[in-house]
């Protein structure tokens, strides 16, 4: 695609979270050293594989949520792996014309995204790109193809931000995405937080992903809420992702890594 950068080597000697999470899935598009570094988070926190589907059906209602709320047009950052369904799928579900971008630096995903997409491209885009570099993204012709940002846009950045340092400067790359939003769009974002979460989970996940492509970085709630700057966070606001327009049982035993989600609109 026009604007965009070739897709580099594959490494499977890295770990990679997209292939990790794909792993926790039960996914089959992984290798060995995904697999070794998976299993090392999941000694410590067995619910890995649940907290994994938690935040894929925070996503699934997120999307509906703004779907349903008149947005035509999703860009979904650090996507992963394709799982069913998948973000077009959701939102076409509602409004058939839906048009959505995917985005991630693994050319693994973005090759396993252009595939799924081949007979279905239509409005729908795989484009490789990194949320550590996005105003390379937001001026991007592909990307430009797909989003008509003076349109409100739905931006996803699900499980993704904790992987980015604050050196990388994860503020930024949400900021980017906001200055280029119009009034009416809408920011999800999950991330996992060391707000009531165990110090020795803390240490085991980081280890888990210190030899990754990129490393797992706790926030605070406050650290968190930062992202939706800008934003007008809608109900139930930053919140457990099982328990965003979920299930709401106070009840619910909560994992012992803590994941929080929530949804803002532009102002």
């Amino acid at each position: 695609m026009s604007g965009e950068a070739s897709l580099p080597d594959i490494d499977v000697t890295t770990p990679s979270p997209a292939r990790m999470y794909d792993y926790y899935l039960g996914g089959k598009d992984n290798f060995p050293a995904d697999r070794r570094a998976a299993e090392k988070a999941l000694s410590v926190v067995p619910q890995g594989r649940a907290v994994a589907r938690a935040n894929r059906s925070f996503m699934v209602r997120a999307v509906r949520f703004m779907a349903r709320n008149g947005v035509r047009q999703f860009i979904d950052l650090g996507t992963g792996i394709p799982t069913s369904p998948n973000v077009h799928e959701i939102a076409r579900g509602i409004t058939p014309d839906a048009r959505v971008a995917y985005v991630d630096n693994d050319p693994v995903v973005t090759m396993h995204n252009r595939t799924l997409l081949a007979n279905n491209n239509d409005g729908i885009a795989a484009i490789y790109g990194d949320v550590r570099y996005p105003l390379d993204i937001v001026t991007s012709g592909a990307l430009r193809q797909i989003i008509d940002f003076s349109q409100p846009v739905a931006v996803l950045f699900v499980a993704v931000l904790h992987f980015l340092t604050n050196g990388e400067d994860p503020y930024n790359s949400v900021g980017v995405f906001r200055d280029h939003m119009s009034a009416g769009g809408y920011l999800a974002v999950s991330h996992i937080t060391s707000d009531g979460t165990d110090s020795a989970v803390i240490t085991a996940i980081r280890d888990a992903y210190a030899n990754a492509s990129a490393p797992a970085v706790f926030r605070t709630r406050e650290q968190i809420r930062e992202f939706f700057t800008g934003f007008d966070l809608v109900k139930p606001g930053l919140t457990e992702i099982s328990r965003w327009r979920g299930n709401n049982r106070k009840t619910a035993e909560l994992p012992a890594l803590r994941f929080l989600g929530g949804v803002g609109v532009k102002r």
